[in-house]
């Protein structure tokens, strides 16, 4: 099974940063799903993601990460120097996590919600969701 990346669908920021994955992926490794869609919601039940989280995870090789942990496991797949940045894993997730929680806490207020459209992806990029 691919790597599968639940969002926020109803937030811009998230929407932003799978963009910003998908174009650094062109390989298509990922595959995505939206926090709010069936999909997504099968797999937070069937990998016990704990109900509070409301923002990024990444279910790989059978097992969920959440918050910082899933963005810099994302990070060291990507194309680029963004690879590097799983350098921060060493940094204890209790500190990272700060920083991601405080983004993820405010990503409303700062990128703002999803209003009623959304970009149409193209066919390639169409089968990569769930």
């Amino acid at each position: 099974m691919n790597p599968v990346i639940l969002f926020d669908g109803d937030c811009n920021f998230c929407d932003a940063s799978v963009q910003f994955i998908i174009k650094r992926d062109p390989k298509g490794l990922f595959h995505f799903a939206s926090l709010q869609s069936e999909a997504g919601q099968e797999l937070l039940k069937k990998y016990d993601v704990p109900a509070d989280i409301d923002s990024m995870v990444l279910i790989e090789k059978d097992q969920a990460h959440y918050k910082s942990s899933a963005a810099l496991r994302i990070s060291r797949r990507l194309q680029g120097a963004w690879k590097l940045c799983y350098g921060f894993i060493v940094v204890p997730s209790f500190i990272r996590n700060m920083v991601y929680d405080f983004i993820a806490k405010n990503r409303y207020k700062w990128f703002g919600k999803k209003e009623e459209s959304c970009m149409l992806p193209s066919p390639s990029v169409r089968k990569r969701f769930l």
